[in-house]
């Protein structure tokens, strides 16, 4: 499994937020507490949006472990972005190499993942196939969690990202059931177009990886006026994360199971979601 982070607001230095918090991605990288592993060195990615060009995001990916990994720390103490995307993997099983590192892209949209499709060697040809012969060619790795999102795009995650990963979750389970797996899908993702991101939190049996979403800056504010970093940015600031990056009481909430949230400007919005099978 995996951890990851979405950060959307004020533009900021990638190591105000990958680097400085206490249990930062990079801490988690060695010392996650709410994985299934403790240690997610079989490479990372950061995925984030220049504020001068918003039409394509770039991409740092990497095999090796983000806790010592030097390219990462020299962008992320030259870098501002006020939309970025950040995942450190712990393989499920498919093979150590760059083109399965998340996050993943297409066009202006990138897309990470937490979870596993069970059962994904079974039933990979069958999904596969699913996706648009248009889009194949532009499937680079092995991964589960790029199948998803290319299952995605297919069922129109460029014109309703909700709509389309339900649909992508729905066809998952019901090719998993088709091979006999009970609980196809346990996933965690977080899918953005530049100016909104999508998080989901949903798994066959119920039982999700950890999601959490950060408070409404005023209310930080009014808790904690001693804290610098929030003098620094926008009431809009957001970041959704699968742990805290640290222990500041009333800064963290658990995003509820079956569940999406919707992050954009002027508010964010959190919905039930329910697969819906092709």
């Amino acid at each position: 499994m995996c951890r990851w982070l979405a950060y959307s607001g004020t533009p900021l230095l990638l190591d105000t937020i990958l680097y400085k918090p206490v249990h930062s991605l990079i801490d988690q990288s060695l010392h996650s507490r709410l994985g299934v592993v403790t240690t997610n060195g079989d490479g990372f990615g950061v995925g984030w949006y220049a504020p001068e060009n918003t039409d394509t995001p770039a991409l740092l990916r990497d095999v090796g472990p983000a806790w010592s990994n030097r390219n990462l720390r020299e962008i992320a103490d030259h870098v501002t972005s006020p939309l970025f995307f950040a995942h450190i993997r712990a393989s499920s099983g498919t093979t150590v190499q760059q083109s399965n590192c998340h996050p993943f892209r297409h066009g202006r949209w990138m897309f990470m993942h937490n979870g596993a499709i069970a059962g994904f060697h079974l039933m990979r040809r069958d999904l596969t196939l699913l996706v648009d012969p248009a889009l194949y060619a532009d499937i680079g790795g092995t991964t589960d969690s790029e199948t998803m999102f290319y299952l995605a795009l297919t069922f129109g995650l460029e014109q309703d990202p909700p709509a389309a990963v339900a649909r992508m979750a729905g066809t998952v389970e019901r090719v998993g059931r088709e091979h006999g797996v009970r609980y196809p899908l346990q996933m965690t993702l977080a899918v953005t177009d530049g100016a909104r991101v999508w998080a989901f939190r949903y798994s066959s049996q119920g039982d999700s990886g950890s999601l959490f979403y950060s408070s409404r800056v005023e209310t930080l504010r009014r808790l904690h006026p001693d804290v610098a970093f929030l003098r620094d940015v926008s009431d809009q600031t957001r970041l959704i994360v699968s742990e805290p990056l640290g222990d500041l009481p009333g800064a963290w909430h658990e995003v509820p199971e079956s569940s999406y949230g919707i992050v954009e400007p002027g508010g964010d919005d959190m919905r039930s979601f329910t697969p819906e099978p092709v």
